[in-house]
């Protein structure tokens, strides 16, 4: 039996499979209401609530002195109508992505299963919305087939999201897990990781499935980083004392 208790696995670029399709729809948001973003802006951000992401990319147009490494401690609330608009654009074409091709990545779902087998609980936690987590969660039919225990996303915590620490902290609550020393929090972003960090999880682990490379990774906060979530399971047996 491990010490570990729950996992809290991101979705798109970790167990979702993604093709850069949510740093693409992010763009094509903004370019459709002329910002200036880049495709490379998005993917070091994806994680983070997107309707506040928006906020920033529009204050940065606006001429504001801002980091995109910092976007979590900025608040701009005068754009938050125009990042609306934005961002209900955005969801739109999300949603009919996920609807149209939705599938896991290989072997996130054997995963699930062997954390299950070993009495470790599963959690998914996102950067989305409801609209985009509850099209990926019909596609998928994970709690339908008892894959994932809890699934939750940014409106979950009233739209304060990763990097914060809320989500994982929900999961713990929900699922009854008393201590951060249980918990693994596993995610191919920036914010996965800061999430991690800032809740205190004993295993903060980056996956290079995703939208982000090892370099970038390893700037945030991590215990590990692996290629892909299926690099889990021997993880967790080797660093974090699996009993047979």
């Amino acid at each position: 039996m491990s010490n570990i208790k729950l996992v809290v696995f991101d979705l798109s670029g970790t167990t979702v499979s993604d093709d850069n399709a949510v740093a693409q729809c992010l763009y094509e948001g903004a370019h459709h209401f002329g910002l200036t973003a880049t495709v490379e802006d998005f993917q070091k951000t994806i994680g983070t609530n997107k309707i506040h992401l928006y906020e920033f990319m529009i204050a940065r147009d606006n001429g504001h002195e801002v980091l995109i490494e910092n976007l979590e401690q900025y608040s701009f609330p005068e754009y938050h109508q125009e990042a609306l608009k934005i961002f209900n654009y955005y969801s739109i074409i999300m949603v009919e992505y996920y609807k149209r091709q939705v599938k896991p990545m290989p072997g996130a779902e054997d995963v699930f299963n062997w954390c299950h087998q070993n009495n470790i609980l599963v959690a998914t936690d996102t950067g989305f919305h409801k609209d985009v987590n509850t099209a990926i969660m019909d596609g998928l039919k994970w709690k339908e087939r008892n894959l994932v225990d809890l699934t939750l996303d940014v409106e979950d915590t009233n739209g304060i999201g990763r990097p914060t620490p809320y989500l994982i902290h929900l999961a713990m609550k929900e699922l009854g897990v008393q201590s951060v020393h249980q918990v693994i929090k596993i995610g191919d972003t920036p914010a996965d990781l800061l999430s991690g960090y800032n809740a205190g999880c004993v295993g903060n682990i980056g996956v290079l499935s995703g939208a982000n490379s090892k370099d970038v990774l390893l700037n945030y906060p991590h215990t590990h980083i692996i290629d892909s979530v299926v690099d889990l399971p021997h993880l967790i047996e080797t660093a974090f004392n699996l009993k047979k």
